[in-house]
């Protein structure tokens, strides 16, 4: 259906003025969620906050959904028919003693925001087209996206959007593929013999340590030693260890991988101690779909004046990771990240107190608000949906 640059004008108004008139509201909501810090899969008091206020907000939500009891999913259909399916994310887990410090009571927000700009827009015009908004736990620990996927949450979807607090603006922030392991050594518990598993678990250490001389300056390798042994003048005879391993794009990460799999096995051979090393699933790194994340660009220049670095300089920027990634695998997506005004970068205790001001609030109600034009402009303009799903075609390629 194609639109006249008049009344997609009046669709994008209807859609900033239903987020300005619930961001009172929404800051509430995240002030809320910040102070009441919950870890993975434990988002209870987040999850039921979220979902009655959608609930008010006339949206069709089910709670616990697919199966994670602190997942849910909110949408609404146009009376029109389905149409195009627009989906945003929402995360609400903390971090262990930092609380939020990623911001993600900012995110959040964000994605109900999103959600209630597009649905004044289905209401009002009775266009086709439908809204989803997920509410997805576990992003810091448990990759509860992965756990969705594969439960088919987006499977019907057509295109996943989020935006995440930070200390700059970027719509082409790359986002690091991590591979997450868990090693344990089993040695001979003895008075001053044996077989030494902290030995093993030293050596593997120093293994990573050595390897990293040999890789790329964008791959990334840490870890700790979660046991090691119970006393000094007794040989342990197991130890612990969990790393994580990250490449730039899954294909770095895949020729990494065997690699630092190589160390464990020879800190084990060296020792004499036996190893079960086992890797979880892999997070991949973000597929920004172009049209997506320069459209979102264009709008916040456009509407609120915000720059952005160049392509170039926002390509040196990476280092975190997220479970979005593997969504943007999956539908075309993109995870755009935005200035809250605060010097202190993520995950320090700090950034948890910046996420709670006005505004880290008002720069959040402007990174929602041209995510929703880009959501907008998918359902309503075919030719720029056209244009997103062929950039994602070719990025599988």
């Amino acid at each position: 259906m194609e639109q006249t640059t008049e009344l997609t004008s009046e669709f994008a108004d209807t859609a900033l003025k239903a987020i300005k008139d619930v961001s009172d509201e929404l800051y509430e909501i995240s002030i809320k969620i910040n102070e009441n810090p919950e870890l993975a899969f434990e988002e209870k008091f987040a999850h039921k906050l979220l979902v009655d206020y959608l609930q008010e907000k006339g949206f069709k939500v089910t709670p616990s959904a697919f199966g994670l009891e602190t997942a849910f999913v909110a949408e609404f259909q146009s009376k029109a028919g389905r149409g195009r399916v627009v989906s945003f994310n929402s995360e609400y887990d903390a971090l262990p003693e930092i609380g939020h410090a990623c911001g993600h009571n900012l995110i959040a927000i964000s994605g109900v925001g999103a959600a209630i700009g597009l649905k004044a827009v289905l209401e009002k015009f009775n266009i086709e087209g439908t809204v989803k908004l997920f509410g997805t736990p576990a992003e810091e620990t448990g990759s509860g996206k992965i756990e969705l996927i594969e439960a088919g949450a987006y499977e019907e979807v057509d295109v996943s959007l989020m935006v995440h607090p930070s200390p700059l603006n970027g719509g082409f922030i790359p986002f690091l593929a991590i591979h997450h392991v868990d090693v344990e050594y089993f040695g001979k518990a003895a008075h001053a013999s044996g077989i030494n598993a902290l030995d093993a678990i030293v050596l593997a250490y120093n293994n990573i340590g050595l390897l990293r001389q040999q890789i790329l300056p964008t791959d990334r390798i840490h870890g700790i030693i979660t046991n090691g042994g119970q006393a000094p003048n007794v040989i342990p005879e197991h130890t612990a260890g969990t790393f994580l391993v990250r490449g730039k794009t899954m294909k770095d990460l895949d020729e990494l991988q065997p690699r630092v799999h190589k160390c464990f096995e020879a800190a084990a051979e060296a020792t004499g101690a036996k190893v079960k090393i086992t890797w979880k699933n892999a997070v991949h790194d973000v597929n920004i779909n172009e049209p997506l994340a320069t459209r979102y660009e264009y709008y916040l220049s456009k509407k609120f004046g915000i720059t952005f670095p160049s392509r170039k300089d926002q390509d040196n920027y990476f280092g975190a990771s997220t479970d979005q990634g593997n969504v943007t695998y999956l539908v075309p997506g993109f995870h755009p990240v935005y200035d809250i005004r605060s010097s202190i970068p993520n995950h320090q205790r700090e950034f948890a107190s910046a996420c709670k001001t006005k505004t880290a609030h008002e720069e959040t109600i402007k990174a929602t608000s041209g995510m929703t034009l880009v959501g907008l402009d998918f359902l309503i303009d075919a030719e720029f949906a056209k244009q997103v799903k062929e950039s994602f075609a070719k990025s599988k390629l």
